[in-house]
């Protein structure tokens, strides 16, 4: 047995680890087909600044989609190989600090976007 009682044991972890990768996997495919889906829909919208505009807020959203996805699958695989519970909340502090910053840096390219996709749907004078 262990000195640390509130050691993991690698068994734990190890099924852990292999969840991690199934949801990944099936993510990734549901990813695939949203993103394919999307693509087949934007293709029959009429080609003019509002709907370029609505491709480029839509595109940016799916790209910070998968970069959170992915963020946080490697957050889950880090705390299935975490030892103990220290290991954890340090990964578990860590990924919030990080995604706090990701998410202010997104909202602000989103409504970047967003602002110019509205200027260029105004009439032109």
């Amino acid at each position: 047995m262990s000195q640390n009682p509130f050691e993991i044991p690698q068994q734990v972890r190890d099924l852990a680890e292999k969840n991690v990768d199934q949801a990944r996997a099936a993510y990734g495919q549901f990813m695939d087909a949203m993103t394919q889906a999307m693509s087949f829909w934007t293709k029959s919208l009429p080609a003019n600044d509002m709907s370029s505009g609505f491709r480029a807020v839509q595109d940016r959203a799916t790209k910070f989609a998968k970069q959170n996805a992915e963020a946080a699958f490697a957050l889950a695989s880090d705390l299935a190989s975490a030892k103990d519970i220290q290991e954890i909340l340090a990964h578990q502090s860590r990924f919030a600090q990080s995604q706090m910053q990701s998410y202010a840096l997104q909202a602000q390219e989103l409504g970047r976007l967003v602002a110019e996709a509205m200027q260029n749907m105004q009439p032109r004078k």
